[in-house]
């Protein structure tokens, strides 16, 4: 049975450039590293694997492999973003941090269970800091907040159109 996420993994640009994000900005300690120059089939690579702790115990990892072409490109917040939880305190200051580093910064976002802000890191994924409102259990419970009946009549809906 699953326990719960070890870690989500991305390509990077550049290892150091993705470290000084997430370990000196966002303040996620670099934990582990792994230097892969085989894969499990027997080609010759040159990757290094870095994984960033979050307070959970999961971890947010990158790939660096300069020998395999990968197209990097900014990314909209619908088709990827990470989303990290924050108290709302570390809301507003990483808001401020943001700005007066002179980074992309958006926010803050009010999603009526959640309070966003977004920024991007340097491979051009979007950085979401999000922090619970109190409401938040209740508008996640599925048991009373209708989520399947919305999706379905979602679906239902985009079978009408297509038709």
């Amino acid at each position: 049975m699953i326990k719960g996420l070890h870690h989500n993994a991305y390509r990077c640009r550049n290892s150091e450039e993705t470290r000084a994000f997430y370990e000196d900005f966002l303040g996620l300690p670099l934990s582990g590293t792994l230097e892969i120059s085989e894969t499990k089939t027997g080609r010759k690579t040159s990757a290094l694997h870095t994984f960033y702790r979050l307070d959970d115990g999961s971890y947010l990892a990158f790939f660096e492999t300069p020998d395999q072409p990968f197209e990097f490109k900014d990314q909209h917040d619908y088709d990827l973003h990470i989303a990290l939880e924050v108290e709302t305190d570390a809301l507003h200051a990483m808001l401020e941090k943001g700005k007066t580093a002179g980074m992309e910064t958006r926010g803050i976002a009010d999603h009526h269970f959640i309070e966003s802000i977004y920024f991007r890191d340097p491979n051009g994924y979007v950085i979401e800091l999000t922090a619970k409102r109190a409401n938040h259990d209740e508008a996640m419970n599925p048991a009373t907040n209708g989520a399947r009946a919305k999706l379905d009549a979602w679906e239902s809906g985009k079978a009408k159109i297509d038709a």
